[in-house]
């Protein structure tokens, strides 16, 4: 398979498989959908990362597939590619990307689905669809411009230039950089502090974010509004409480 999903102690790690260099063809696109869906459903699944390799993390589309893709051919596609990111973004769990080596095009979009990347000193991440007389496909100028803002997400779309780690961090588009040796490690451990976490309130959190940032302020404080309330009659919230007034601050246990 092209992608795995690998479950442990909560963590599921969502790996590309696809040597040499994590290209996203059709079949992996459509496989990545499958197993999003599959993490979302698990309950033995709290926290994801994905994970290229110690190499690479996606070296973007197959591009041989796709030059033998007529107009007609990516009418019919071109929906299914959004929709296997889509299902990567709206995982309602806590996701971390860990980025090695070359992020670029569609690996790069695929790290943006991610709520937090964590990059190595020897990672390139860009978008250079420009190049090849094309623009992103699968969410890049949406969701890049959303993380960046609009002038720098231009910058990046309109060169199609690439980024080193230390720049793309301090354009945001990536939120840590570590040694390349230690980039899973240190994504599954953000991983797994989270899966400990209050699941339902995370998901909470999760979704009022996301949906806050594609719509006006007044739905999105009404979908806060309803994720709060409800938040009352879940037992990770008594236990939360019963700890804070019992324990004081942080000490709370929600498995």
């Amino acid at each position: 398979m092209t992608v795995n999903l690998e479950v442990a102690e909560g963590i599921g790690t969502l790996r590309l498989d696809r040597p040499p260099m994590n290209a996203l063809d059709v079949a992996t696109q459509d496989r990545l959908k499958e197993l999003a869906e599959e993490a979302t459903r698990r309950e033995d699944v709290r926290a994801v990362v994905i994970y290229g390799g110690e190499k690479v993390f996606a070296a973007g589309a197959d591009i041989k597939e796709m030059q033998a893709m007529d107009h007609t051919a990516m009418i019919l596609r071109a929906r299914a590619l959004q929709d296997s990111f889509t299902a990567v973004a709206r995982i309602p769990k806590p996701v971390v990307a860990a980025v090695t080596g070359y992020a670029l095009g569609g690996g790069c979009e695929l790290a943006l689905c991610a709520d937090y990347r964590i990059a190595g000193e020897n990672a390139k991440l860009g978008q250079p669809e420009i190049l090849l007389g094309l623009i992103p496909g699968a969410g890049g100028t949406q969701r890049l411009a959303r993380l960046v803002g609009p002038s720098k997400a231009k910058d990046l779309i309109f060169t199609g230039r690439q980024v080193k780690a230390d720049e793309a961090l301090a354009l945001g588009l990536v939120d840590r950089v570590v040694p390349a040796a230690e980039v899973y490690e240190a994504a599954h451990t953000w991983a797994a502090k989270l899966a400990q976490g209050p699941a339902i309130a995370l998901r909470a959190a999760k979704e009022s974010i996301d949906t806050g940032l594609e719509t006006d302020i007044e739905t999105g404080l009404a979908v806060e509004r309803n994720w709060f309330a409800g938040l009352f009659a879940t037992e990770d919230r008594e236990r939360g409480m019963r700890s804070f007034v019992e324990e004081g601050p942080g000490k709370a246990k929600f498995l």
